[in-house]
């Protein structure tokens, strides 16, 4: 007996994403309902072997579906969320709306899986922000080892966390910097993307950090430990997918970066690429397509008493968004469901 299953967004990268990942581990669906907004009514999507057509999301009855997935922005989600709530279909969020709700689960599977049976509360769970949930599910081993007192980051997010529009940006201003007659000026981003960073993803608050540093710290705090203190620096690069973050962590007791290495290479979700040589570590073009998130250069920083550095990598797209919302309905099925 499987399930009964929306995916709301299912048009969109990370929409089509989810089905895509549903299909390859073989979630348990008996039947798929794939939702877009009118204006791509009708459109196609693949799930499988099979050609689906999305319906209609402004007129879908969610009564007696089990989970649905939503893969659509902020403003969406407050309008149908609530209604597929309260008729009884669990919701998992992708958004970011409900993240910060005290009442609403924030979960990674690898790291949290226990807090989805708080989804009761609103019938709703969240998923994180993508450069958090792959940091936590580096952190989370080493914390039960030895309790992580600070974390500071850099990210080198691709541009496919911003959708669509940001993926072709980056493409039409690459290919206007060898025909500058095409010339293809920043609209998705504030400054050109191709053959740049920048240190700007979100608005900015009134600290100087911005909304992508400031959902990094809260978030690590509510899935892992409330006293772990983060600062965050949030780049986009011009990568199409994959994001990176160097981490450094201190820690309340020594850890050794070999303790270290051995931890996470147990570890679930994560695959250690760790080799001082050339090579010897991941990067974001060798990340796409895969479950993993990947780890590597693990070295013990001497400037603290207890510090280690680390790289981190992972498919934005899958573990950021879609692999761990569905995850998390593979949780909600051996934990509360239990269907399948």
């Amino acid at each position: 007996m499987g399930y009964r299953l929306v995916v709301v967004g299912a048009t969109g990268n990370v929409g089509r994403e989810m089905l895509n990942i549903l299909d390859e581990r073989q979630f348990p669906v008996d039947e798929l309902a794939v939702l877009a907004s009118r204006n791509s009514l009708g459109t196609e999507v693949s799930f499988g072997d099979k050609t689906l057509k999305t319906k209609d999301l402004d007129t879908f009855d969610f009564t007696g579906w089990d989970i649905a997935l939503f893969a659509v922005g902020s403003e969406a989600t407050k309008k149908y969320a609530p209604t597929a709530a309260a008729s009884g279909c669990i919701v998992i969020d992708n958004s970011s709306l409900y993240r910060y709700d005290p009442d609403v689960p924030l979960v990674v599977p690898e790291v949290n899986p226990e807090a989805v049976l708080d989804y009761h509360k609103k019938n709703i769970i969240a998923n994180p922000n993508c450069s958090t949930a792959q940091m936590v599910v580096a952190l989370k081993p080493l914390h039960d080892r030895a309790k992580i007192k600070r974390v500071v980051v850099s990210t080198y997010q691709s541009v496919s966390g911003s959708g669509k529009g940001g993926i072709d940006e980056l493409w039409d201003q690459t290919k206007s910097i060898y025909n500058p007659v095409d010339e293809k000026p920043a609209k998705q981003f504030t400054k050109q993307i191709a053959f740049n960073v920048i240190p700007h993803i979100d608005v900015f608050m009134e600290d100087g950090t911005t909304k992508e540093e400031w959902k990094m710290v809260v978030e690590t705090k509510k899935i892992i430990d409330t006293s772990i203190k983060v600062t965050a620096t949030c780049v986009r690069v011009p990568v199409f997918v994959g994001h990176s973050e160097a981490i450094n962590i201190e820690f309340e007791e020594f850890l050794d970066e070999d303790e270290a290495r051995d931890i996470l290479r147990e570890a679930p979700g994560v695959m250690v690429i760790d080799k001082r040589e050339d090579g010897g570590y991941v990067t974001p073009v060798e990340c796409v397509g895969d479950y993993a998130t990947f780890i590597s250069r693990i070295r013990q920083d001497s400037t603290i008493d207890n510090g280690l550095n680390l790289w981190c990598v992972s498919d934005n797209l899958r573990k950021g968004a879609a692999l761990n919302a569905v995850q998390i309905a593979e949780t909600l099925g051996t934990r509360v469901l239990k269907k399948g």
